[in-house]
């Protein structure tokens, strides 16, 4: 596992000259050439990446799964996450990486930034690869500018440098949040499937008692299930129903209780455990969340 903990180091593994800012870089995808000691080996980074590609002649592994950029696409890699790049060509030093630009800054390009805080509230950091933004060719053109703009900018440094770029990112954010919506809505066929095969999920979970023997079913397990990130699960049903994940699983468990409260004759206590509670506390305090009632008064409706 090979740790990248400088742009500066990555400049070097991609034969590229020293960045002239040290946290923050825009490079130009066309005058990248893989080095050996970069290619088939996994990698992490410790600053952020935000590239816009196309035409790209390598192949990038996440997981057991190989995925191209040979169209317009844009990805969004956080600190800390593993990925390897494995060429196809042999003859790395005529490799063409494709075309397009590729942002990276350093977390403490940020500080003293509001946007220090709130790019944690991007969902898109902790997609996989292959849940990447597909661009319109206007979207494309807009962020093509800004791109251009911050690479202008990168090429000197003053005080109000680390000002105009945070501005510039915050703004390519903001689109590229807009642009997934936008990309939610577009493939909603897709989605509305994906989202019947999580109730359906759901549905087998509770009848199948899995509850007893794993607990609650959580985020984690329906994303892994459906072979999807946790976080692209939630903000895909956050954008098509205006509920996360998490809320599907508490609006599920709900129904489930409410049918074991009217038609059995279990405790409320058993019923949490039934429903993989490890606290009947617990259960009483969701339900009458979500229903403003306690259990009990919702079974006394039906005596």
């Amino acid at each position: 596992m090979k740790t990248i903990n400088s742009i500066s180091h990555f400049h070097r593994l991609l034969s590229l000259p020293e960045p002239l800012h040290p946290l923050i870089s825009v490079i130009r995808v066309e005058n990248i050439q893989l080095t050996e000691e970069f290619s088939s080996e996994n990698f992490l980074f410790n600053f952020y990446s935000v590239s816009l590609k196309r035409d790209v002649q390598a192949k990038i592994k996440y997981g057991q799964q190989y995925f191209d950029f040979d169209k317009g696409v844009m990805s969004f890699i956080a600190p800390k996450q593993i990925q390897s790049v494995e060429v196809m060509d042999l003859a790395l030093e005529s490799q063409q990486s494709g075309k397009g630009y590729a942002l990276l800054f350093h977390p403490d390009f940020l500080y003293g930034h509001p946007l220090a805080t709130t790019i944690k509230q991007y969902g898109f950091f902790s997609y996989t690869v292959n849940e990447a933004l597909h661009l319109s060719e206007k979207e494309e053109t807009d962020v093509v500018d800004i791109f251009q703009r911050m690479e202008r900018e990168c090429q000197h440094i003053d005080r109000h440098t680390q000002d105009i770029l945070i501005a510039q990112l915050d703004l390519l954010l903001k689109y590229s949040n807009r642009f997934y919506e936008r990309q939610f809505l577009v493939r909603k066929s897709v989605n509305n499937h994906l989202l019947t095969r999580m109730e359906t999920l759901l549905q087998d979970y509770f009848d199948n008692e899995e509850t007893l023997k794993n607990g609650l079913p959580t985020v984690d397990y329906l994303a892994g299930e459906l072979n999807v990130s946790p976080h692209y699960l939630s903000d895909m049903l956050r954008t098509l129903t205006g509920q996360s994940a998490q809320q599907h699983i508490h609006e599920k468990l709900i129904e489930k209780a409410k049918q074991y409260l009217a038609t059995s004759n279990l405790t409320v206590a058993e019923i949490a455990y039934e429903l993989g509670f490890g606290h009947p506390q617990s259960f009483n305090k969701l339900f009458k969340k979500k229903t403003n009632m306690s259990p009990l008064k919702f079974r006394q409706g039906f005596n």
